[in-house]
C-alpha cells in the first residue's frame, strides 16, 4: 500500500513505499525540444514582464537575480494556454522555472510539460480549492491538503511549522498549488524574485518544484532521471503515469 497525503493522494517526501515502474512509453521533450521550448523575446521587444498585459503588476525577476533570464513572449502565454487549457499566469510559472533552470542547472532539461502536468495533479493549477491564480501569483484561495495523521493512508507527521503555512498546530498538512509539505518547503522553497518564499506562490512553488526534481543531478530528457524525479515527488506509479499522460496531452495540444 502506498501512503497517501495532500490534495491528490501524494506530496514531495511523504509516500512510505516505492512502487517499482516500467520507463515511460515516451517523455516529454526537453527544454530545447519541440514542445518542450518557451518562446522568448529579446531586444526591443523585452523589459516588461511575460503576461503584463494581462496581469500589468505580476512580478519580474529582479534585476539583481543572479539567473537572469529572458523575458517570456506574451504571444506564446497565449498560444499554449489557449490550446492546453492551462492557466495563462500558471503557466507563466512553469515556463519561467524551466528558463531559470536552463540558466542554473542546464544539464537537468526540466521543462514546463512536467511542471504543469504535476500543477494539474497537485492542485488543477492553484484552482482545487475554488479560488484562482491572482496578478502576483498567490492562490485567491489556499489549497490545503489533509492532515497527515496517520489516517486514511497518509504518514503521520506532527506540526513542524506551528501552523504557519497550513494553519495547523497538530499535523502538517501539504499547501500551495505545487503541494509542498512545510518540512520539505524548509528544504526547497525558493523565492522567484527574492523575497521571502511562498508556497502559496505559483512562481516560488514551480521554481522550487523544478528544483527538487532536478536534485541528485537528474537528467530529466531520460528515462531513467525523469522517472526518479517524478517518483521523488511521489512515490507511485499511477501518480507518475498520470503525469506522464497529461503531459503528452499538452504537447499534443500544440503541436
Amino acid at each position: 500500500m502506498v501512503a497517501a497525503v495532500g490534495v491528490t493522494g501524494g506530496v514531495l517526501g511523504v509516500v512510505a513505499l516505492t512502487a517499482q515502474s516500467a520507463a515511460p512509453p515516451a517523455l516529454p521533450p526537453g527544454p530545447n525540444e519541440l514542445g518542450g521550448s518557451v518562446s522568448t523575446v529579446t531586444g526591443a521587444d523585452a523589459g516588461a514582464p511575460a503576461g503584463a498585459e494581462e496581469f500589468p503588476d505580476a512580478r519580474p525577476l529582479p534585476a539583481e537575480s543572479p539567473a537572469a533570464v529572458p523575458e517570456i513572449d506574451p504571444g506564446w502565454l497565449d498560444r499554449v494556454s489557449d490550446g492546453t487549457g492551462i492557466p495563462r499566469r500558471a503557466l507563466q510559472a512553469y515556463a519561467a522555472a524551466q528558463l531559470r533552470l536552463l540558466e542554473e542547472q542546464p544539464e537537468c532539461q526540466v521543462s514546463w510539460p512536467t511542471l504543469a502536468a504535476i500543477g494539474e495533479v497537485e492542485s488543477r493549477h492553484g484552482t482545487y480549492a475554488g479560488g484562482e491564480l491572482a496578478r502576483d501569483g498567490t492562490t485567491t484561495v489556499r489549497v490545503i491538503g489533509i492532515p497527515l495523521d496517520g489516517t486514511r493512508g497518509t504518514a503521520a507527521i506532527r506540526d513542524t511549522d506551528g501552523g504557519r503555512l497550513d494553519g495547523d498546530p497538530e499535523w502538517d498538512r501539504a499547501v500551495g498549488p505545487m503541494q509542498f509539505i512545510p518540512t520539505t518547503w524548509e528544504i526547497w522553497g525558493t523565492s522567484a524574485d527574492g523575497g521571502e518564499p511562498d508556497p502559496h506562490d505559483i512562481d516560488d512553488a514551480a521554481l522550487s518544484a523544478a528544483r527538487y526534481l532536478c536534485a541528485d543531478n537528474r537528467v530529466l530528457t531520460t528515462s531513467q532521471g525523469w522517472w526518479a524525479a517524478v517518483l521523488a515527488y511521489n512515490r507511485s506509479e499511477e501518480y507518475g503515469q498520470r503525469v506522464l499522460a497529461i503531459a503528452a496531452d499538452y504537447v499534443d495540444a500544440i503541436s
